[in-house]
């Protein structure tokens, strides 16, 4: 269980749509070919064979995460995600994980802003027991008091841990809230301290009754099944749990960026200084999504590896960073980000990483990408995941991580096709929409000593 997803399982699953979804040839649009279909009563299912191994991933995911928390209850999403573990008349008291545990399976939970998932791998003859227990907890969780009240210290000791005493992780986590002046994202999934100190077993009983629930959950299952197998087991399981009626969901829209930000956090922590800057990005399903594919690879060309523009200029030419590149992920709900970043080699100024990096921006600007740097790149991201299918993990990841968010099962078997058809072209006109203008968030994460001019 983790309290974020932007550590691991973003980038990890997330990701995936932009760096796994891949084919050797991006003429062909299959990637996983899939099995799907509907229960009567709204919830999807996927299912993927793979023979290899007699081995499955049993994945359901919840399209309700940090963004769907009511205002002022930061945190339910990821506190519920640890509650689901303590368990429901069938199965009390911790006995779901014990269970997974006996029959040589290993489980999971992650949190995010856009949803919540939950999978267990176990042999393929153990499926249905996985069924079982999965849909018991979608409608039948007992949460006590003492439950809650312990679960809400484990999440407050994780908040201390993995931000409080992580100067880069309070460093992001302050940007992130600065960066989305509208939309909930800039809340910190794991929530607010003051606000997870406050949440009530009716606040927690409140979002479990609201979200989860068969028609806003899509089941994943990946290995050594077939669709006819897991059909009847859908429908016996899962099939026979009401749909419930969803709230409407808020339309979250950001408000033109105009200015530009800078945060600075100097901590004694700091050893190794940092620089990086975010822009305003569109993802699949919200803003300029035409821009979404193309971006993609502006951030190969940038950012991705040791031959991309930054890190050949910065580090090997230039001899001034440790480490640079480009990040962008249009996997989300709502807007995304694009972004750089650098680290000084030691004894080196932060403030020409800076520059350097906002010269290569210039430069792209000015004179754009090539189609030959544009072939490299889709060449690149379709050999990052070249045996993406062979994994048990992947296609769940990838199929769950992108339906979720509003997209096909066909629009995500099309990545390769569509990455594949970007050109220069439309890289170039990306690029202007995204990194021309002021507006941005920049941060330097220091050692207490260091100052840097114009920053105060």
């Amino acid at each position: 269980m983790t309290p974020s997803i932007s550590k691991r399982f973003r980038t990890a699953a997330m990701a995936a749509l932009a760096a796994i979804v891949v084919f050797p040839s991006p003429l062909l649009a299959k990637v996983f070919s899939p099995d799907s279909f509907t229960l009567d009563n709204g919830m999807q299912v996927v299912v993927v064979s793979n023979h290899r191994a007699p081995v499955v991933t049993h994945m359901v995911w919840y399209r309700s995460g940090a963004m769907d928390e009511k205002p002022g209850h930061t945190g339910a999403a990821h506190l519920l995600e640890h509650l689901m573990f303590k368990g429901t008349q069938a199965h009390p008291d911790g006995e779901f994980s014990q269970i997974v545990a006996r029959n040589g399976g290993s489980e999971n939970a992650f949190t995010s802003q856009d949803f919540t998932g939950y999978f267990q791998s176990v042999a393929a003859d153990r499926l249905e027991l996985m069924m079982e227990l999965e849909s018991d907890r979608m409608v039948n969780l007992m949460m006590s008091q003492e439950d809650i009240d312990t679960e809400r210290e484990v999440v407050r000791e994780e908040r201390r841990s993995r931000i409080e005493n992580e100067p880069r992780s309070r460093l992001n986590e302050q940007a992130t809230a600065a960066f989305f002046v509208n939309h909930p994202y800039g809340n910190p999934v794991i929530g607010w301290d003051h606000e997870i100190q406050a949440l009530t077993r009716d606040d927690m009983m409140d979002f479990y009754h609201t979200w989860y629930a068969p028609n806003n959950a899509i089941l994943v299952v990946v290995g050594d099944v077939t669709v006819d197998k897991v059909r009847p087991l859908a429908e016996k399981y899962y099939g026979r749990i009401p749909a419930r009626e969803l709230p409407p969901r808020v339309e979250w829209r950001e408000p033109p960026a105009d200015v530009a930000q800078r945060i600075t956090l100097s901590d004694p922590q700091v050893r190794q200084p940092s620089w990086s800057r975010r822009y305003h990005a569109p993802s699949y399903v919200y803003g300029a999504t035409e821009h979404a594919y193309p971006l993609e690879v502006l951030a190969d060309i940038l950012g991705g590896g040791t031959t991309s523009r930054i890190y050949r200029s910065l580090v090997v030419e230039q001899k001034l960073a440790a480490g640079a590149g480009a990040w962008y992920n249009p996997t989300s709900r709502g807007p995304s980000s694009f972004g750089f970043y650098g680290a000084p080699l030691p004894g080196g100024d932060i403030g020409a990483i800076e520059a350097a990096i906002e010269v290569e921006v210039e430069k792209l600007l000015r004179d754009g990408v090539t189609e030959e740097e544009v072939q490299r790149a889709i060449a690149r991201l379709q050999a990052e995941a070249v045996y993406a299918r062979d994994s048990l993990r992947a296609p769940a990841q990838v199929l769950g991580g992108g339906m979720v968010i509003g997209m096909s099962v066909e629009e995500i078997e099309a990545w390769p096709e569509r990455i594949g058809a970007v050109t220069a072209e439309a890289v170039n006109a990306a690029a202007r929409a995204v990194l021309a203008g002021e507006a941005s968030m920049t941060t330097l994460l220091l050692p207490e000593t260091n100052t840097v001019k114009g920053d105060g």
